[in-house]
């Protein structure tokens, strides 16, 4: 039973109360002072006047105000005070902000204030913010037009949960750290994308500086590439179906667009061959305030395409495509920087596209940089692609986690089941290990504590008074440090027994499974062994750590090893204490940070140290009876050599 539920089940057995908010708080229409220009002022002593353009995007405070307004003009305004809320009822339609300044507030907004005896202000904020009742707001201000109007009385009318103060900051606490943990992994997510991004483009900037000393030819775009605007096709004839139509409002920054909303199409390609457009052509629109920025090249998914008007086509005769693609990344922009017209609609010529100058190195070279440079593309555009939709996955996660917590049945207890709450306390670490995996891809390589990449650490028992050994009906191995040799478990005789029961108490703390590391954290600290069948005839004693891996981030082989590597010996063996005897605390063995490659490089890693273990175990066991071979084989050679036949 999680927290909350314990805390509905003592605080309100027979169910939450619900009020309407206008019973337990005062809602009132902001005002606004006309005309508003004579009231507002400089002076430092004004009031704030808070207006929609105040607030941060997707801030729930508001912190500052742009414009202030006299005392007289406060006077014929409503006046709202630091914790109070405001909701607009036009432009962010309903949303609730916490003020964390005192100020004044037009007639585009409603305040609700005086209900901090019945509410937790960041209670009521999760509240107002839910689905439930964003719905229900929009579905009554709609009533009766077309024109949403949020009005006062709307807003007094909602019905809400009024669970006890208790109940409603566990909910806090719950969303709050949810909320911390979303906006972290955007936050994570967005520095990871950017950093991509700057260092793509130092290595591309880097990769495609010639100097005019360099020893190839500089070429003008227009003598080595086919140049092509397109057709002037009649806007009015545009179908909305047929073949893409290719226009400058599908190119930006690199890549194009297509999307239902600005896809345009013509009936058919019959007699305008000349347009159609291939894989690896260049496109560049010749037009727009992003000119010499809107570029990108033609995938095959795209196709078919024709080329419309002011819009140039570039395909080479005699270079690598791509090559010349990303040297027009790296240098085209600021060539059109000292190009373009000014006017309305700044434009490029097709002159000047041909006129950009381009080193030719020899093709082996041309085929290296785009090697590299498309894989650093691939790297930014999965990025850009896979981080928003993550961050978007993740808010619509929260939103629903929020909406069940803020949902009460009639029992008192929140609608979020037991395995809900399970997955929403567990949601940090999902994001973590998604964070973790998107790290693991760019970088190959994340060091991580030993506790974020296992799902837990266990130890067995002693015998001391729960179970002795070597009873009569002791069947099962009792396995220790002796046990574990070369990564394995391998008993003898003069291994200790255990019954069944035995057996099963130390399994209950034990809970070993294939696949485990078995790990001697007292007396030699540092023995390793992995899981490879079921253990149905041994457990182990306390002292032995099974450590189970989250086999989606770590493989338990490529765990064992790393764990008897010097370097991770060194760290773990700071933690032991204890006297002649000495153990690592589990807690601490957590908290060791160990390296943690890619599922990939860790099978390859353990493929070949376990070619190299096969070797050495091979020469162990196969030199001594190569020697001994070799030996008798001499014995016997000597023998011979020394058997002479006796004189008759």
């Amino acid at each position: 039973m999680s927290k909350l539920d314990e805390l509905l089940r003592e605080l309100c057995p027979n169910g939450v109360e619900y009020k309407k908010l206008g019973e337990i708080a005062t809602v009132l229409r902001g005002a606004s002072p006309r005309p508003i220009k004579k009231y507002i002022t400089n002076d430092s002593d004004g009031v704030n006047w808070i207006k929609i353009g105040d607030v941060p995007v997707g801030s729930k405070y508001i912190t500052q105000s742009e414009e202030k307004i006299t005392k007289e003009g406060a006077e014929k305004s409503r006046y709202v005070r630091k914790g109070d809320f405001i909701l607009s009822n036009s432009m962010s339609f309903g949303r609730p902000y916490i003020l964390a300044i005192d100020g004044c507030i037009h007639d585009g907004w409603l305040s609700i204030s005086n209900f901090k005896d019945v509410f937790l202000s960041d209670y009521l904020y999760y509240l107002l913010s839910s689905s439930a009742i964003q719905q229900e707001m929009k579905k009554r201000a709609s009533f009766g037009g077309a024109v949403q109007n949020l009005n006062a009385d709307i807003v007094k009318a909602l019905v809400l949960p009024v669970p006890p103060i208790e109940v409603q900051s566990e909910i806090v606490r719950m969303l709050d750290s949810y909320t911390e943990s979303v906006v972290e992994l955007q936050r994570q997510l967005t520095a990871e994308l950017t950093a991509r991004k700057t260092q793509y483009s130092h290595y591309r900037d880097k990769m495609l500086t010639f100097g005019d000393d360099d020893k190839f030819k500089w070429k003008n775009l227009g003598d080595m590439c086919d140049i092509l605007t397109g057709y002037p096709f009649d806007s009015s004839q545009f179908q909305v179906s047929g073949v893409r139509l290719m226009r400058g409002m599908n190119i930006k920054r690199g890549n194009l667009f297509f999307s239902e909303e600005i896809n345009r199409y013509w009936n058919s390609a019959d007699g305008l061959e000349k347009y159609l457009l291939k894989e690896n052509d260049i496109v560049i629109a010749m037009d727009g305030s992003l000119v010499g920025k809107s570029f990108g090249i033609v995938q095959a998914e795209y196709l078919p395409l024709l080329l419309v008007q002011r819009v140039a086509r570039i395909r080479s005769k005699q270079v690598n495509n791509r090559y010349i693609y990303h040297y027009i990344a790296c240098r085209f922009p600021s060539y059109v920087e000292k190009k373009k017209t000014g006017g309305a609609i700044p434009h490029v010529s097709q002159k000047d596209i041909a006129s950009f100058r381009v080193p030719i190195p020899s093709a082996d070279v041309q085929n290296r940089i785009v090697n590299v440079l498309d894989n650093f593309e691939k790297i930014c555009s999965d990025l850009n692609i896979g981080l928003p939709a993550e961050i978007e996955a993740r808010q619509k996660q929260y939103e629903y986690y929020r909406d069940k917590l803020l949902t009460f049945a009639e029992t008192g207890n929140t609608i979020l089941s037991r395995a809900e709450q399970s997955r929403a306390e567990q949601s940090r670490a999902e994001q973590s290990r998604a964070l973790i995996k998107l790290v693991q891809y760019v970088y190959g390589c994340v060091w991580l504590e030993l506790g974020d990449v296992i799902v837990s650490l266990n130890t067995g028992l002693n015998p001391r008074k729960f179970f002795k050994l070597n009873t009569e009906d002791a069947t099962n191995y009792y396995i220790t440090i002796r046990e574990m040799k070369d990564g394995k478990i391998v008993p003898s005789e003069k291994t200790d027994r255990m019954n069944d029961e035995a057996r099963k108490l130390c399994n209950n703390r034990s809970n070993l499974e294939v696949g485990d590391v078995l790990f001697s954290g007292t007396g030699t600290i540092g023995e390793t062994a992995v899981i490879e069948k079921e253990p149905s005839n041994w457990n182990i004693k306390e002292g032995v750590y099974a450590i189970k891996p989250n086999q989606t981030m770590i493989k338990p082989m490529y765990l064992r090893y790393i764990l008897i590597t010097d370097f991770i010996k060194k760290e773990y063996m700071k933690k032991a204490a204890g006297g002649t005897v000495q153990s690592v605390p589990m807690g601490e063995l957590k908290k060791i940070r160990i390296p943690v490659p890619s599922l990939q490089e860790q099978n390859r890693i353990v493929g070949v140290l376990k070619q190299l273990d096969d070797l050495c175990n091979d020469l162990t066991s196969g030199l001594p009876a190569e020697i001994e071979a070799r030996q008798k084989q001499y014995e016997y050679y000597r023998d011979k050599l020394l058997t002479f036949k006796e004189r008759g």
